[in-house]
């Protein structure tokens, strides 16, 4: 299996932006973490975070011409704004899992809307770097039961 991790806008500063909601490990670190995770699994993994929303499209579709055989995303603030990236997961047939480290469910008003979650196969919130894991987890039971 290979996966690819896509996080979205200010997740680069993840350590230093609002800790009370997102933590103190830094994107190093939980870019560390699961690349670990993964290869104890026997998964490869690749990572990309861009603040920008044709970068992330563009990762999405990579991702399927690549041979990617899911996407952990973390789309950020594009949680809540973009069509484009619904319409780029709805276009490439690879399973996604939406993840977010903080509880959206618990935050303000305008992040209840994702519009990204119609195309992904789960959503995980609030569980901070470890809700990465549980993503991974996701799809290799997703790649068990389809595959």
């Amino acid at each position: 299996m290979k996966i690819w991790i896509v996080n979205g806008p200010s997740l680069n500063l993840l350590g230093l932006r609002e800790p009370e909601h997102y933590g103190r490990e830094t994107y190093g670190q939980l870019e560390a973490r699961i690349r670990a995770y993964c290869e104890e699994k026997g998964i490869g993994v690749h990572f990309i975070q861009s603040n920008h929303e044709g970068d992330l499209v563009d990762a999405v579709q990579q991702a399927y011409f690549q041979g990617a055989d899911g996407i952990v995303l973390n789309p950020a603030a594009y949680t809540h704004t973009s069509v484009a990236l619904l319409d780029a997961l709805r276009a490439v047939p690879v399973p996604a899992v939406e993840v977010h480290l903080s509880r959206l469910e618990e935050r303000e008003d305008f992040r209840q809307v994702s519009y990204v979650r119609a195309a992904c196969i789960k959503t995980i919130t609030g569980m901070g770097g470890d809700g990465y894991l549980r993503a991974v987890d996701a799809l290799e039971d997703y790649h068990a039961r389809h595959f």
